[in-house]
């Protein structure tokens, strides 16, 4: 995010203040007139920091104000004029603006006011941050860790969707955290009294899986001594998980569509219909749908699994995230094995965001526990080579030059100055790269030191 937006109709002055910003290491972007800074804030958003003139061509520095507090009135917004006029400044600071300047100022002036500005509006983020934090470690459920997009929405269509009947089908590969998501569903559902049932489909011996599922009565076949209740009877009232519901064999899945459409089971060797009021959370690693084309998994049982359907993210595409749930892990797994969570370091963090993160979020925890028993990363490259040796020319350099650009990221603490000298690129250059591969220097700061 850029982090001005300065606003004036004289280039002269344009031009010599966004050379002092760029000697300051200040981020801005430099408009002749309010308009085409409005059309800058709808595409791209607000800035940290807004400094206009009062008197400009068309809309005026103080309706540019007016509108700003009205999308964001901690927005800090600098007013400045040539016109040395008081009850001008008392205006606007009545109005909500963050200072008033009076032309001609001094450089000092102007960066001391810019920047202090910037740590305001940096302090309020991080308070916004902050609650919006507390208030999900609040929320009932396991925590779901990351601030990616892709986390963010993830967490509030759970919200949209726990207290609801609903059967939800979850798709991710292999150690994403599907459980994680169905408990959290289930926990923040009015049915998180009841029980949470978890049942691997693929761990079941077929022969054994109907009578897993749905029961049976004592004798109903050889070795049956005593009446069992199954998986579905004992998440009665409650929520009933399916993991790897792909490796399903498809007589079981005939029985399955029934029991979700009637919701009632019988055990096995009786005759009597139970009631069944549960909410079904499936889980895969494969596209169904595309199992189901290719008949490996019956159409029709899809169809009503994918009534909501939540997609998520592999690790490898919210690498930003990777600090966050690593300091996680290595608090649990230092409490667990009763050791000291010492800081990871710099080397070992770039290694971290250097790999792909093929077992997701199940390897990362896994590493974390080897840095507390052992005190190191290991055996992550060959992994990340071998993974990336399936890309084509042009993905693995674009690959090879984003882990760059993070690197160097990390090591200057997100600075872009520090990062230009030791990439030795232009500002623009490091900008547009950024730009591509979705890169915000605020989330490059190191967490763990």
């Amino acid at each position: 995010m850029c982090h001005v937006y300065f606003i004036d109709d004289e280039y002269d002055l344009r031009a010599a203040v966004e050379q002092s910003f760029e000697l300051a290491d200040i981020d801005a972007q430099f408009f002749p007139d309010a308009e085409s800074a409005l059309l800058a804030i709808q595409a791209n958003g607000l800035p940290h920091v807004v400094i206009t003139d009062i008197c400009l061509p068309g809309i005026s520095g103080h309706d540019l104000l007016n509108t700003i507090i009205n999308k964001d009135p901690d927005l800090p917004v600098i007013m400045v004029t040539g016109h040395g006029d008081i009850s001008m400044a008392v205006e606007s600071i009545h109005r909500g603006a963050y200072d008033f300047i009076e032309k001609p100022f001094s450089n000092d002036r102007l960066l001391d006011t810019t920047k202090r500005a910037i740590e305001k509006r940096t302090l309020t983020i991080e308070n916004q941050a902050l609650k919006r934090s507390l208030k999900a470690s609040q929320t009932l459920g396991p925590r779901i860790i990351g601030d990616t997009q892709s986390i963010q929405e993830l967490r509030a269509t759970i919200s949209h969707i726990a207290d609801t009947n609903a059967d939800i089908l979850l798709f991710g590969e292999t150690g994403t955290g599907k459980e994680l998501i169905a408990r959290s569903l289930h926990e923040q559902s009015s049915r998180r009294e009841q029980n949470f049932v978890a049942v691997n489909c693929g761990a079941v011996p077929e022969n054994l899986l109907e009578s897993e599922l749905y029961g049976h009565e004592k004798g109903a076949f050889t070795g049956a001594d005593s009446k069992r209740v199954g998986k579905f009877e004992f998440a009665q009232g409650g929520t009933l998980f399916l993991d790897e519901i792909e490796s399903m064999p498809m007589q079981a899945q005939i029985k399955l569509l029934r029991v979700l459409q009637e919701r009632l089971i019988e055990r096995v060797g009786s005759n009597t219909l139970i009631p069944l009021d549960i909410r079904v959370i499936a889980a895969t690693k494969v596209d169904l749908k595309q199992a189901a084309e290719e008949g490996l998994f019956r159409q029709d049982l899809y169809y009503r699994l994918n009534v909501v359907t939540l997609d998520l993210p592999p690790l490898r595409s919210r690498k930003e995230d990777i600090p966050a749930l690593f300091h996680h892990f290595l608090l649990v797994a230092a409490a667990r094995y009763g050791k000291t969570a010492t800081a990871l370091p710099k080397t070992e963090l770039h290694t971290l965001l250097a790999h792909d993160w093929p077992g997701n979020v199940r390897e990362l925890r896994n590493t974390a526990e080897r840095f507390v028993l052992l005190g190191k990363i290991a055996q992550l490259g060959d992994q990340c080579a071998q993974t990336n040796a399936d890309l084509s020319l042009t993905e693995q350099v674009s690959e090879f030059e984003k882990r760059a650009l993070e690197h160097a990221l990390i090591e200057c603490n997100g600075s872009i100055k520090d990062t230009m000298d030791k990439l030795n690129i232009a500002r623009k250059t490091l900008y547009d790269k950024m730009q591509k591969y979705g890169l915000d220097k605020d989330k490059y700061k190191t967490e763990l030191e």
